[in-house]
């Protein structure tokens, strides 16, 4: 099983000609103008880089990818968050919110949402449907291609809209830290919205099941044909 680090970004895995090589809130590989993008958005105490030895397994090198580092420094001082799980009511998710939103609709002037995949682990699981499926102010989603959410949750008050791409959502039965029943919880609420929903489980933890890889490309692959 492959469980996401909690490393600091290496600026080797940028790409020299890309502006995230010198963007402090992305890292990127492949190349900034393609057909197809894939958006990574790392789990709470990681950082931007912590996902992309997984998009590089899931998409060939003519994908422009990119992993996006959460706005928030971790409490313990190393990594960072999208919000702080501590404190109550998560007060910086709103903001939170609105600055992913607005990050992927910069990202779509390059390469269209139409053609861009979403995937998240866990914090940024939870981001990643919240924003790419619509939110409690009201906003009906990004169009994008397809959404994969691994070991995510609903956020509290999350009110999902019908995706227009088809979500895959991963969970590990033992998972100790999200609980298995938030990925039945987010595919009834999917399913609900009229979203085309797959869950794939596997017995481990709190992370992604190689096993899963294949599966995966071919929600990604599905979505960008």
């Amino acid at each position: 099983m492959t469980t996401p680090s909690v490393d600091q970004p290496d600026p080797r895995a940028t790409s020299s000609d890309a502006p995230g090589a010198v963007d402090p809130e992305s890292l990127w590989s492949g190349p900034e103008r393609a057909e197809r993008r894939l958006v990574l958005l790392h789990g709470w105490g990681a950082d931007a880089d912590d996902l992309l030895d997984l998009g590089r397994e899931l998409v060939d090198a003519s994908v422009s990818l990119v992993a996006l580092r959460a706005p928030w420094p971790h409490p313990a001082g190393v990594g960072r968050q999208w919000y702080d799980l501590q404190r109550p009511n998560w007060p910086e998710l709103p903001e939170s919110r609105v600055r992913l939103r607005e990050r992927l609709l910069e990202l779509g002037r390059s390469v269209p949402l139409e053609a861009t995949a979403l995937l998240g682990f866990s914090q940024g699981g939870a981001m990643a449907l919240d924003v790419g499926c619509g939110d409690p102010a009201g906003s009906q989603g990004l169009p994008l291609a397809s959404l994969i959410a691994c070991s995510g949750y609903p956020h509290p008050g999350w009110t999902p809209r019908c995706p227009a791409g088809a979500v895959l959502i991963t969970h590990g039965e033992q998972d100790p830290v999200v609980p298995f029943a938030a990925s039945e919880a987010l595919e009834q609420m999917l399913r609900a919205a009229g979203g085309t929903v797959q869950r794939l489980t596997f017995a481990g933890g709190h992370g992604i099941d190689p096993d899963l890889f294949p599966a995966m490309r071919a929600a990604l692959d599905a979505g960008w044909s």
